[in-house]
């Protein structure tokens, strides 16, 4: 369950201003079908972060190692890092509509999440936790609980988030599992 729950806080976080919830604003204010785009944004999740969790927990079997676990606590503090730096959605970023709010929604989710920070964090909490099922399904309930109120609430919801606020959190919060993670290794945890 520590996988589900830290997968799922660390993602939830991280996404909030992230250029995915950018893209999802855009595509909501564009089509005006949140549901078709809230399925979108489901599937591509899925697809995408499971592929992200198998990596990290093959990567993790296959460099069983102090090293690697301290690689990836340092890959968590570096994410914090990265955190904190916000994201733009640029003009050559939007999607072309021709598939409809759903397919569009799938294609460009998929394709703009390849390297973005939550997909990084999700391949990270795959070596950590060595479960797939429960940091894909984690981090595909922490990109809806992000991405789902946009949707509906969009402009609103923008105006009121204290996003250097949340953006802080999301870096706090991946710094802490840097070092509960070295902590862990290096024997200091019980």
């Amino acid at each position: 369950m520590e996988a589900l729950f830290t997968s799922t806080a660390v993602v939830a976080l991280a996404e909030i201003g992230d250029k995915t919830m950018l893209l999802a604003m855009l595509l909501a204010a564009r089509f005006r079908q949140p549901v078709s785009i809230a399925f979108g944004i489901l599937f591509a999740t899925i697809a995408n972060h499971f592929l992200a969790a198998l990596l990290g927990v093959q990567a993790a079997a296959w460099f069983d190692s102090d090293l690697f676990r301290y690689l990836v606590a340092a890959g968590f503090v570096v994410m914090g890092l990265w955190t904190l730096i916000p994201d733009k959605f640029e003009e050559d970023d939007q999607p072309k509509s021709r598939g409809g709010a759903f397919l569009t929604t799938l294609i460009a989710f998929f394709i703009v999440e390849i390297g973005d920070k939550t997909q990084i964090a999700t391949v990270a909490l795959g070596a950590r936790f060595a479960d797939t099922l429960m940091v894909t399904t984690g981090t595909t309930i922490g990109m809806m609980l992000a991405n789902a109120p946009v949707l509906w609430l969009g402009d609103k919801l923008a105006d009121r988030l204290p996003l250097a606020k949340i953006r802080m959190a999301a870096a706090l919060l991946f710094v802490v599992l840097g070092l509960w993670l070295v902590a862990e290794t290096a024997g200091l945890l019980g």
